[in-house]
């Protein structure tokens, strides 16, 4: 009986300590996903500047002028949703848990799920106003 309890014990422990880890590593690959799509679109943020500069001198009150000025506009909005988005997150995790992958309390769990979905969205905005401002450059 005993031999059975402490085999039962044995095999508990490693699927408790199993699952901890297995939850530590969800958590560094989810860390490092949010991280890698704010690296992609981090340096865009170059691209946003060039583009608003060249379309502020072609506004104007014309169609076309109010089509550049709604585009540098959405740039614009995109490059503060950024600076917005990084803030936040910073506030939200330190810098071993953004880097090192520290365990994550229950909250900043939810946090994260929160801030994956935040920059995916934000790509998806940086994107799309880097893609319209081009299209009218052309």
């Amino acid at each position: 009986m005993k031999i059975k309890y402490a085999i039962f014990s044995a095999l508990t422990l490693l699927f408790i300590l199993s699952c901890k880890e297995k939850k530590e590593t969800e958590t560094l690959t989810q860390m490092k996903e949010v991280m890698a799509i704010h690296d992609e679109v981090m340096p865009k943020m170059g691209t946003i500047g060039k583009l608003v500069g060249e379309l502020k001198p072609l506004v104007d009150s014309t169609e076309t002028g109010v089509a550049y000025e709604m585009a540098m506009k959405d740039l614009q909005a995109a490059h503060k949703s950024m600076m917005d988005w990084m803030k936040g997150f910073g506030d939200r995790f330190t810098s071993d848990e953004i880097l090192n992958g520290a365990e994550l309390t229950e909250e900043k769990q939810m946090w994260l799920n929160e801030e994956e979905k935040k920059v995916i969205a934000l790509k998806e905005q940086i994107n799309r106003s880097i893609e319209n401002a081009e299209k009218l450059l052309q």
